[in-house]
């Protein structure tokens, strides 16, 4: 069974550099959020955000801001960066719905092959087999 801190994501979030206060304002209108936690750096025209993966994802939380009518930084290492983020986390959120998978031993998969038709039985009789 998977922790809640093993689905908690921190992610920062970089601003265009203008409007100077973006930032600030991002994160408290992130803040507002359920299970959204927030913090701005004006510095560096960055938001931290924690959340939990099976709450919110990165690209939902930027959707919000862009739809807000706050701009994120568009340059291409920060485009990279989230393109990666967000299929790491749909990856993650698509393998929380798969179950538990069982184990099987090494007899079960013997005995599988042993009547699997997979073109490897000879059909000569036993007795034509044996070499003196």
């Amino acid at each position: 069974m998977k922790t809640a801190a093993e689905h908690s994501k921190h992610r920062d979030i970089v601003l265009y550099s203008l409007p100077t206060d973006q930032a600030v304002q991002a994160a408290r209108y992130l803040g507002r959020l359920p299970g959204v936690i927030a913090q701005a750096h004006p510095e560096q025209r960055s938001i931290s955000v924690t959340y939990q993966i099976t709450e919110h994802t990165l690209q939902e939380l930027e959707n919000c801001l862009t739809e807000a009518g706050f701009h994120l930084d568009g340059s291409i290492l920060q485009r990279i960066k989230r393109a990666l983020a967000h299929y790491s986390e749909e990856v993650q959120r698509d393998n929380l719905d798969i179950p538990e998978h069982n184990v099987k031993t090494r007899d079960v998969y013997v005995r599988v092959w042993e009547h699997h038709p997979h073109g490897d039985h000879d059909e000569t009789p036993e007795e034509l087999r044996r070499y003196l």
